[in-house]
């Protein structure tokens, strides 16, 4: 997430340069036409206004869906947060003073389902745009995804005991098993009469609450924004930029005054509008991969650790994560 007030001019350069080089170099295809003595086709205006209108329009819709999937996204993580903090204050009223380590384990393998649920959602899907060579150089130039550099099996073993270790350790997917361990010690707790029938079935609804938003996060993983409306508006966007210039071209020649050389700046700028809109669309529409506008699962997870920790009675807390270069992830 950006949590600064705006995106320098830096930053938008560093990830928009190579498009607006090719922008240049498509604007420059008249130009050398016309040099060259070739007679240019006339492209009325009217029809790539009509056209743009229509584009913008689709582009809109594009940015409206993956904004919808963002916003989504920020909610459940919201839900995620809450339903947390509920379940370690309820835990540990309902065990009271029994001092057996019940809530402060408890508390260390929620830590490791919210590690092992973020590290399985930075993984790399092919849709991504992560990979795109303009979004890389612009992650090279200004921040890391944390879950890159570490060490998924040694974060989650630092926070389960060598037991847990052994059932989490060898299966696909290790969210939902500490899940189901947190299920295991509430009927253990239930079966030794320390939580009554009652306080059971609360806090096992709160698993099963853990286990819903542990989904819909899927969900939106795994199920990209439609394909076929993503290549089609980007298909439309290349068409429509490569008839720009011949649109200018042509209207700037009815002209005698020598101002057929803004073919090149004028379709660079209208060029740049229509595909940084587009490109806005695809960073946003997986808000789980790391880009600077996703959801800042990280510090999130961050902080609802920070906040169980407390409720568990420890009293030496890690730092919140604060933002990088005005960039939270």
């Amino acid at each position: 997430m950006y949590a600064g007030r705006h995106y320098t001019l830096k930053e938008v350069l560093v990830w928009t340069w190579s498009d607006m080089a090719t922008f240049a170099v498509i604007a420059c295809v008249p130009m050398g036409l016309s040099l060259a003595g070739v007679p240019l086709p006339s492209v009325p205006w009217a029809i790539v206004a009509v056209v743009g209108t229509a584009l913008a329009f689709v582009t809109g819709f594009k940015s409206n869906a993956a904004y919808g999937r963002l916003w989504e996204a920020r909610k459940i993580w919201g839900s995620i947060v809450n339903a947390s903090r509920s379940f370690a204050v309820h835990l540990r009223e309902y065990v009271g003073d029994r001092d057996d380590g019940v809530v402060r384990a408890a508390v260390q393998r929620h830590i490791a389902w919210l590690t092992a649920l973020r590290f399985q959602l930075r993984q790399k899907r092919p849709w991504e745009s992560q990979v795109v060579a303009a979004n890389r150089r612009y992650r090279e130039a200004f921040y890391e995804i944390p879950e890159d550099s570490l060490d998924i099996v040694a974060e989650i073993r630092a926070r389960v005991s060598s037991e847990e270790w052994e059932v989490v350790g060898d299966v696909r997917n290790r969210a939902v098993t500490l899940l189901g361990l947190h299920a295991r010690m509430l009927r253990r707790l239930a079966a030794e009469g320390v939580i009554s029938e009652y306080r059971h079935v609360d806090l096992a609804r709160y698993v099963t609450d853990f286990i819903d938003l542990q989904g819909k996060c899927e969900r939106i993983k795994n199920f990209p924004y439609p394909r076929q409306y993503a290549t089609l508006n980007r298909l439309f966007v290349w068409m429509y930029i490569c008839a720009i210039p011949f649109a200018v071209a042509s209207e700037l020649q009815k002209h005698e005054d020598g101002w057929f050389w803004l073919t090149v700046p004028l379709t660079v700028v209208v060029a740049w509008v229509f595909h940084t809109m587009d490109k806005i669309g695809s960073v946003s529409e997986n808000p789980f991969e790391g880009s600077p506008n996703d959801v800042p699962i990280t510090q999130l997870s961050r902080l609802i650790e920070i906040d169980l920790l407390e409720i568990a009675g420890d009293k030496v807390l890690p730092a919140p994560l604060g933002p990088k270069r005005h960039i939270l992830l």
